[in-house]
């Protein structure tokens, strides 16, 4: 995989705490980074076309389980609980 080089700006507790887990997991900050990236990039991803090979069932509700809206909203949900963490001083967890 050819990577590009890119420079962030980020929190210093974040920073500390991306320390702390790649001394514990025995891995570089930047691998932490990277799988971080990674996570939000997939995360936001929207699709262009539906996806034909999810099966399709009868979950008796009267509304769908899932949609991208939902995703996006849960999504939305937990980028504002973790803001509200930090504000708080606490952990996300």
């Amino acid at each position: 995989m050819a990577l590009k080089r890119t420079m962030v700006y980020a929190d210093p507790d974040d920073l500390a705490t991306i320390k702390e887990a790649a001394r514990r997991e025995g891995v570089s900050e930047a691998e932490i980074i990277r799988e971080a990236i990674h996570l939000a990039a997939l995360a936001k991803r929207r699709w262009n076309e539906p996806l034909t090979w999810v099966q399709q069932f009868d979950s008796g509700e009267s509304a769908p389980l899932a949609t991208a809206d939902a995703a996006a909203e849960v999504w939305d949900d937990r980028a504002r609980a973790y803001e509200d963490t930090k504000k708080r001083g606490g952990s996300a967890a």
